[in-house]
């Protein structure tokens, strides 16, 4: 197997996730600086592995499996570091939502596949969206400090709200989607 760029950045995605968990826990001053700046880095990657697959034509099975896999383990890892460090009703429903979806939405997926019908179940703006809000809520969630005077702790918790909110209508968009499939595939089983 041929690693390509795009593949390489993913593979990077991943390795980064214990660089994160060990950074978000030194005891340092600017341990929650430095594991936002590594979290906004791996988020950077996410979009540059797919740019280059798109402009450079650098596609592989083995990139299109590892590059979702990548991006939840990345939120779900982020999620957990943010409700453990502030362990409210609120953060632990929102990852709740967003960690609940992303799993639902992987096993619809697959079973799309397994019926031939996964082209029903692509990524759409609705989920790119998401993906945006959810990026940017956990990177200041993990900074959890003001800066330029701005409550940016406070900002992630909304934009966290926001992506857990775009998270369920993405999740309903999908299986809206792929209900006439799966009502098929039941009535024939």
């Amino acid at each position: 197997m041929k690693l390509t760029v795009p593949t390489m950045l993913t593979l990077l995605r991943i390795v980064l996730i214990p660089v994160l968990v060990l950074v978000f826990y030194l005891p340092f001053k600017g341990a929650s600086v430095a594991a936002a700046a590594i979290f906004a880095f791996a988020s950077f990657t996410d979009w540059a592995d797919g740019w280059i697959a798109r402009r450079y034509n650098q596609f592989s099975a083995f990139g299109a499996f590892l590059d979702p896999v990548a991006d939840k383990l990345m939120v779900a890892v982020a999620l957990m570091l943010t409700v453990q460090k502030h362990p409210t009703v609120w953060m632990a429903l929102w990852a709740a939502v967003i960690i609940g979806r992303e799993i639902a939405v992987s096993a619809l997926r697959e079973w799309m596949a397994e019926l031939g019908q996964r082209a029903k179940v692509k990524v759409a703006t609705i989920g790119k969206v998401k993906t945006v809000v959810q990026m940017i809520a956990l990177i200041f969630l993990l900074y959890q400090a003001p800066l330029f005077g701005l409550p940016i702790f406070t900002i992630g918790e909304w934009l966290l709200a926001g992506a857990a909110l775009l998270t369920l209508w993405s999740g309903f968009a999908y299986l809206r989607a792929a209900w006439p499939s799966l009502k098929a595939d039941a009535e024939n089983s």
